[in-house]
């Protein structure tokens, strides 16, 4: 329910600072999708301050505060800076091509994790001022729950029905003229222009193409983005080392993981490896990323694999990077389908002493399931779980494996 305060002030913010476009996420994203309820109070957030506060009745309610101006050139000056690394690097698209924008996101969300886990920020609820664990059950919120064969098998319908149903002279037509356009050397980006993608796009709708038929004209030409999956070194250990407010113990508790990995090596003659990986049509992976920063910090060797990944490929993927661990970030709620299968595929390989954790959005009531009733995966780390206290998890469960 915390959520909802922090919704709120950032949205007010957002008005005050004079947004074009707000979005207010619900207060349970955090844990599953959002319901009809919770949809509804991220709405109705945007509602009463539109309609109850009469912050809309005034342009500029900062104008004048020499705080918001200091505030707004300190931003600016910022964002200035970044546009110039952007322009020294020959534009945007280079600078996504080389995978800085990326890797900048990516460093600033690691700082930020760091910041949490070594509790030099404060998140209210997640690493101060925490509910015990029988009040954490009682506040728990009821989750959209979504049958995910049911839902595939009913897309899989609609798709075929509305083959089926289409002109498919029509439709290949339209996906030539997208090929076609994708593959000249000039630009189309005017309106008018015949060639125009955006507009071939709409017209490839029309006749009832689907995003993938559309992607896969344009991919014939261009080919797959293929992300870069480098790590940000140094970004999460540093905020433990710049800590001079800990008084609860999180830089020894850093050090004392770094010595247990340092052991183990010294011991197995390696450090534990693990396999950072995304299942299914998931296509977010900040968090993943956040983790392997995390565990490269802590000492630990880290293997990411790329987005979209079926559980074959990320099983094969860990039996030849020879892991101890495969940690699966689930976003998309696709984990109550898409673990078993995991595990599956690592027993038909004769890798089933893989050990496999779980992490991401998934649901409180959907732990039993993973861990007992379908034993696909050994641990479950909620939303505000620490990275530390992650590792140290992982480090127990290939402990017990390797006795």
């Amino acid at each position: 329910m915390n959520n909802i305060i922090r919704t709120t002030i950032e949205a007010m913010a957002a008005v005050l600072g004079g947004t074009q476009s707000l979005h207010t996420n619900s207060y349970d994203e955090a844990v599953g999708l959002p319901t009809e309820q919770t949809a509804r109070v991220a709405r109705n957030t945007q509602l009463i301050l539109q309609e109850e506060t009469g912050i809309c009745d005034v342009a500029d309610p900062w104008g004048g505060s020499y705080m918001m101006e200091s505030l707004t050139d300190e931003l600016a000056d910022k964002a200035l800076a970044i546009i110039q690394e952007v322009e020294e690097m020959g534009g945007m698209t280079e600078y996504i091509n080389s995978g800085t924008a990326k890797l900048r996101i990516e460093e600033s969300a690691t700082k930020k994790q760091g910041r949490i886990d070594s509790k030099q920020e404060v998140v209210v609820g997640v690493n101060k001022y925490r509910l015990s664990e029988e009040d954490e059950r009682k506040d728990a919120v009821d989750v959209l729950e979504i049958d995910n064969s049911k839902v595939r098998l009913q897309q899989i319908e609609r798709i075929e029905e509305t083959k089926r149903d289409r002109d498919e002279a029509a439709v290949q037509a339209a996906l030539l003229k997208l090929e076609e356009s994708a593959g000249l050397d000039r630009s189309t980006s005017k309106g008018d222009d015949p060639h125009n993608l955006m507009k071939l796009c709409v017209d490839a709708a029309k006749c009832r193409c689907t995003l993938g038929e559309i992607s896969m004209a344009l991919e014939k030409v261009w080919g797959r983005h293929i992300p870069r999956t480098s790590i940000v070194q140094g970004a999460y250990s540093a905020a433990f080392s710049t800590n001079r407010n800990d008084d609860m113990g999180s830089e020894d508790e850093f050090q004392r993981i770094l010595d247990r990995v340092k052991k183990f090596e010294e011991t197995e003659g390696r450090r534990p490896r693990i396999l950072v990986a995304k299942m299914g049509q998931d296509g977010h992976d900040r968090g993943a990323k956040v983790i392997a920063s995390g565990f490269s910090d802590l000492g630990f060797d880290v293997d990411i694999g790329p987005l979209f990944q079926t559980p074959e490929e990320v099983a094969l993927q860990a039996i030849d990077s020879d892991v101890h661990v495969i940690g699966i970030s689930s976003q998309a709620a696709g984990h109550k389908t898409l673990l078993p299968k995991l595990k599956s595929e690592l027993a038909s390989k004769g890798a089933g002493n893989v050990i496999v954790v779980a992490g991401g959005v998934i649901p409180p009531q959907d732990y039993d399931y993973l861990m007992k009733e379908t034993e696909s995966c050994s641990a479950v780390f909620g939303p505000g779980t620490r990275v530390t206290s992650c590792a140290e998890q992982v480090l127990d469960l290939i402990d017990a494996k390797r006795k």
